[in-house]
């Protein structure tokens, strides 16, 4: 396993662990429980930031940049549902 594999396979797993902690955030029933779950949630947010900038550093995460049109269509799209 080379070091371009071990990032994704620990960015998506951060991932995961962030959207789990989101839920138990969202779904938690007191206020000590809602906490701990969201200081969980900014920390890994903040882990998985580190990996994707780590990564995209390296080339191994590349993204592209909206082209306006685009972004103006799904505007369009979606103005009339306000």
């Amino acid at each position: 396993m080379d070091d371009r594999c071990i990032m994704e396979n620990l960015l998506l797993t951060t991932k995961g662990v962030c959207d789990l902690y989101l839920h138990g955030t969202i779904e938690s029933s007191t206020q000590n429980v809602h906490q701990a779950f969201d200081s969980a949630l900014e920390e890994s947010l903040c882990i998985q930031d580190n990996i994707y900038k780590k990564m995209s550093a390296k080339g191994w995460y590349s993204s592209e940049t909206a082209q306006p049109e685009k972004v103006q269509k799904v505007k369009n799209q979606f103005a009339g549902m306000q």
